[in-house]
């Protein structure tokens, strides 16, 4: 007896997941038939197929990009929990493909039409064709302002408690990084991939240095060069259009040095040429505070990943350990290591809530797929983040002055001004 269509339905998302031990969640196909992960809680999200040709993406030959691609083109969108919505992308990606076949074989001739989908779709589809999005940061800063709040901070925010404003906790997260640099007035200070210069304007402001800032994005140093003149800083804050390269070539040396979400862009072949050229352009004594994501050590480097193609197509993430080598190796003493892992998830996910309460205003800057691109990222990063795959951490480290650091014995002073954070719950 050949089986209803609906019966087909029910048995292959039934094989598909089985075993997920997942959130509840529904699906529901181009003609508005639903099925259900769970039929005694309530879905947390619900997967949208808008087109029968989707199934090459969604089953017969799933991978990270080519579900990413079916969702920035919208033809899958996810309703309710974004975030829920990667622990069952992970259960498809790490499903047996032996078995998956079995489910095609099984199914596939009488009603979807897989094998012929498997031969042409993805060859043919508009998402192998189309071109990569245009680079992260050449982005208008129309598109960012609206999610990333009055600070235009760029990375992890720093929360006392997990019901902190965003921009709080940015303003937090600044004065984190200043007090365990430790700033004191007059003292020269250099902030690498400064941004639009959320931290020079601090630091010149509430510590009183003379900040400078070094940025390859033309668009984000004509947007920091404007907050300057804005904030009327202009004889303490300053920032060059400058690779982190050309800083061989001054004779010019800082007491302090931050770099904050730049590092991620070096590659792992270059930081002892980074942590080189900080080390030299450091005085004596003088310490670099390293703000960065790293990847578990047990966690695999993906260079075919959705992020890589569209998002950071140079970024590279490296373990933490090689990170710290690479910077002994060049004369850095490593003076204090902290993980804001739970921090950077509480961040995304305001992100990703003021992305889509900003959807309109945003998207009369950037087209849909730029939008969804971001969201889509943002969402799995946060996921990233919860899984323990990758952590960001703030690495304080010293140029030793003949072995004399000139720091004090305890952390005292970096909390002095305000209560020491307490546990965040995510």
């Amino acid at each position: 007896m050949i089986e209803s269509i609906e019966a087909q339905r029910t048995t292959l998302f039934g094989a598909l997941f089985q075993g997920y031990d997942g959130p509840a969640f529904a699906i529901r196909l181009w003609d508005g038939w639903h099925w259900y992960s769970s039929g005694d809680e309530k879905p947390v999200c619900t997967i949208v197929l808008r087109h029968s040709t989707i199934f090459a993406s969604f089953i017969a030959e799933p991978n990270e990009i080519t579900l990413g691609e079916a969702f920035i083109q919208d033809d899958i969108d996810i309703e309710g929990d974004i975030f829920s919505a990667f622990s069952i992308a992970e259960h498809i990606l790490n499903r047996p493909r032996s078995r998956r076949q079995q489910i095609l074989e099984k199914i596939a001739g009488t009603f979807f039409g897989l094998n012929q989908w498997f031969r042409h779709g993805a060859r043919h589809s508009r998402r192998r064709d189309r071109s990569s999005i245009s680079h992260h940061y050449d982005q208008p800063v129309e598109f960012y302002a609206p999610w990333l709040g009055d600070s235009l901070a760029y990375s992890c925010a720093y929360f006392r408690d997990g019901n902190d404003p965003l921009d709080d906790a940015q303003e937090q997260k600044l004065e984190l990084i200043c007090q365990k640099l430790r700033l004191q007035p007059r003292e020269q200070f250099l902030d690498i991939g400064c941004g639009w210069g959320s931290l020079i304007l601090h630091a010149a402001s509430k510590h009183r240095v003379f900040a400078q800032g070094i940025t390859i994005s033309r668009e984000q140093a004509e947007v920091a060069k404007l907050r300057i003149e804005r904030a009327r800083l202009n004889q303490s804050c300053a920032v060059e259009l400058q690779d982190y390269r050309e800083l061989e070539k001054i004779d010019k040396l800082f007491d302090k040095v931050a770099s904050v979400g730049m590092f991620e862009h070096v590659g792992l072949k270059n930081l002892p040429q980074y942590f080189k050229i900080v080390q030299r352009i450091l005085k004596p004594g003088g310490v670099f505070l390293n703000h960065g994501i790293a990847r578990s050590y047990s966690s695999p480097t993906r260079k075919n990943s959705f992020i890589n193609r569209y998002v950071f197509p140079d970024g590279e993430l490296v373990p933490l350990c090689e990170a710290l080598e690479a910077a002994e190796s060049q004369g850095l003493e490593v003076r204090d290591v902290e993980n804001l892992r739970e921090h950077y998830e509480l961040t995304l996910r305001r992100w990703v809530e003021g992305l889509r309460q900003n959807a309109d205003t945003v998207l009369r800057h950037v087209p849909e797929v730029a939008y969804r691109v971001w969201l889509l990222y943002m969402a799995g990063s946060a996921a990233a983040f919860r899984r323990g795959d990758i952590g960001v951490y703030q690495v304080l480290l010293s140029r030793p002055d003949r072995g004399a650091s000139y720091l004090p014995l305890t952390r005292e002073d970096w909390y002095s001004s305000s209560s020491c954070p307490q546990k965040v719950e995510v």
